[in-house]
């Protein structure tokens, strides 16, 4: 039997395969964990692997369309794509860290205070804790809250384990619509998260988990789905996107067993507003009061970016497909935003020098989410890059090195192309909700910014490159993860709930797939350039 030998992170591991399957099957088999993106197709180009020794096949049809030359006269290959039939030994270059839960930043719930005044009368007993969870596409953020004094205790961020199966919503809708037990497995890797960080929290307050009398989650449509088992086929039909949805959670005593809990303890999943218009928008509007304000606008960005639009009577309301590209999940050199990531770029004014942050210091090993916005909107007032997208130089066809003498850590044309097509559907999004609501971006009184892509974000560098209107910086608000900070408030608050039932009730959701001019809108939005929106 042929043998795989596998180097990652400086250890080295054999193991024995049967030909015939992919060498991402053989790892995930063996339980190593490389960066993978989609259901193996090679459409991602994440999961990159080095041969060290061995005869392979030529590269795929596949391959040759993402990998760049130079990579794969590297040997560089996409290991989803690669059957091997004899030994083989690789080097993993795009490793998955272990899931580690981290503690919320400071300034990771900006527009929400760490203290409340109790307003729930029935909880009897002395103490009473609850828990609050915003379920993301990427990432799951929690907090412990001590129920009586109104005191959050702790908070953790960490990845949504489910990423392993597709970065993006429709993979994992349709790997869960395939089987009852791809739908069941969906829904337990969230939940088991959930527990690990929730006992994690528990232990450094000295709270023992059976006190945890109250749960609260919002999420995206497609997450809510996955995790409560509802039919997640309906999502991938466009006549159910602007319908109302409610989801139970049917077995909320397998939620107590799995969080061990309080036996008696209230589960509670806030149904989304429509198909793919979730809870964790109406959170977000909550947590920002966004309905205090006529003009006031919110954009959540995400895998599914979620907008919302208060002129003073009506919640205009819709969601565009941003895919991986605020994540940067999607990028061959992206990454989320945690430690190691860059997160600003920027350099002294006239000259061709680049520097970059990273977050928490040390060595850069990718980008996230707003350091590929910096990036961009530098390499556009540089020249480097046209309005369309296209590398001005042709010595740039195997994209742009950071730094230039090291080419490790590199934005390519596919990188750009993606941040063209997610900003274009938030750009066609936001002129949508502007013209049902008859206003331009000259009476817009606030923007919202939500989302771990909004924290570290230059304002001016996003509008100028057409993410954001083009209106006063002061007006921008970076608001950080409101879909947490929503939640804490309807966790603590029974108040919440009359709220939420009200912006239902004025809210007025657009499906962009059926508005007539989405599609001039979102050719209009692809060059990068700014957003201007005149009142129609």
């Amino acid at each position: 039997m042929p043998k795989l030998t596998v180097t990652v992170s400086g250890s080295v591991q054999a193991i024995q395969f049967s030909p015939g399957s992919s060498v991402r099957e053989i790892l995930e088999g063996a339980g190593i964990g490389v960066r993978a993106g989609c259901r193996g197709n090679g459409a991602c180009g994440l999961c990159l692997v080095e041969i060290e020794t061995g005869e392979t096949p030529p590269p795929t049809k596949n391959e040759r369309f993402t990998l760049p030359p130079e990579q794969l006269a590297r040997n560089v290959r996409l290991a989803c794509q690669l059957l091997p039939a004899n030994d083989l030994h690789i080097r993993i270059i795009n490793t998955v860290s272990k899931p580690a839960w981290r503690d919320l930043a400071p300034d990771y719930l900006p527009c929400t205070p760490s203290h409340f005044v109790p307003t729930d009368g029935k909880l009897q007993a002395e103490t009473a804790y609850g828990l609050a969870i915003d379920l993301g596409t990427t990432q799951i953020s929690l907090s412990l809250w001590d129920l009586k004094r109104g005191h959050r205790l702790h908070g953790r961020v960490g990845p949504n384990p489910q990423s392993t199966y597709g970065t993006d919503i429709v993979a994992r809708l349709i790997i869960a619509g395939d089987s009852p037990e791809n739908a069941r497995w969906l829904a337990r890797l969230p939940l088991d998260a959930v527990a690990e960080a929730l006992q994690e929290m528990c232990s450094r307050s000295s709270v023992p988990p059976q006190q945890v009398v109250k749960v609260a989650l919002v999420g995206n449509t497609a997450m809510l789905a996955l995790l409560t088992g509802a039919d997640s086929r309906q999502l991938l039909q466009p006549q159910n996107w602007t319908r109302p949805v409610e989801y139970r959670v049917e077995q909320a005593q397998a939620w107590v067993s799995v969080l061990r809990i309080h036996p008696q303890a209230t589960v509670e999943v806030i149904s989304p507003l429509a198909g793919f218009v979730g809870s964790d928008l109406l959170a977000g509007v909550v947590a920002t009061r966004l309905a205090d304000q006529p003009g006031s606008l919110l954009i959540d960005f995400g895998t599914n970016s979620e907008m919302a639009l208060w002129d003073g009577r009506t919640l205009w309301v819709t969601s565009a497909a941003g895919g991986p590209a605020f994540e940067s999940c999607g990028m061959q050199c992206g990454m989320p935003a945690e430690p190691g990531a860059i997160y600003r770029f920027g350099g002294p004014p006239g000259s061709d020098e680049l520097n970059f942050q990273v977050l928490g210091g040390g060595e850069a090993k990718g980008f996230c989410g707003s350091g590929l916005v910096d990036l961009i909107a530098c390499l556009r007032d540089r020249g480097e890059l046209t309005s369309t997208g296209s590398f001005s130089s042709p010595r740039h066809k195997d994209g742009y090195a950071i730094p230039p003498t090291d080419p490790a850590i590199r934005i390519v044309k596919k990188d750009v192309d993606t941040f063209q097509r997610a900003k274009a559907a938030i750009g066609a999004g936001i002129s949508t909700l502007l013209a049902r609501a008859r206003l331009s971006t000259k009476e817009l009184s606030r923007i919202c910014v939500c989302g771990v892509f909004g924290q570290n974000l230059e304002v001016r560098n996003a509008q100028r490159i057409g993410l954001l209107p083009d209106t006063p910086p002061e007006l921008v608000e970076l608001c950080g993860n409101t879909a947490l900070a929503g939640c804490e408030r309807l966790l603590l608050s029974p108040e919440g709930t009359a709220e939420l039932v009200s912006l239902r009730e004025q809210a007025a959701i657009i499906n962009l797939s059926q508005a007539f001019e989405f599609d001039s809108l979102f050719l209009e939005n692809l060059y990068l350039q700014p957003l201007r929106v005149e009142k129609l």
